[in-house]
C-alpha cells in the first residue's frame, strides 16, 4: 500500500491541446512504473490529471520529477508544431 502520494493538475487553454500533451504522456503510463510507484493519468475537457501513488518519498519524488519532464517535453512539442502550422 502506498504511502505517499500527489496529484499533479495541468490547465490547458483549450480541450485539443490538453487531449494532445495527455495522448503524449499517456503511453508511459505502466512502461516507467515500478514495484514502489503507480501512477493513473485522466483528461477531462481542459484538464489534464496525474496522479502518483509511492510506497517511500524518494520514489514519490523520482516519479514527480519524471512526470514533470513528460509533460513539459509533450508541452513543448505542442508548441514547435503549433508555430510550424502557423507559418505556414
Amino acid at each position: 500500500m502506498a504511502s505517499h502520494d500527489a496529484t499533479l493538475e495541468f490547465d490547458y487553454e483549450t480541450a485539443s491541446r490538453a487531449r494532445l500533451v495527455a495522448a503524449s504522456v499517456a503511453r508511459e503510463i505502466g512502461e516507467i512504473d515500478d514495484e514502489r510507484s503507480q501512477t493513473t493519468l485522466e483528461r477531462e475537457g481542459t484538464r489534464v490529471v496525474v496522479e502518483i501513488d509511492a510506497d517511500d518519498v524518494i520514489a514519490l519524488r523520482a516519479a514527480l520529477n519524471t512526470w514533470f519532464s513528460l509533460v513539459d517535453v509533450a508541452e513543448r512539442t505542442a508548441d514547435v508544431g503549433v508555430g510550424i502550422l502557423d507559418s505556414q
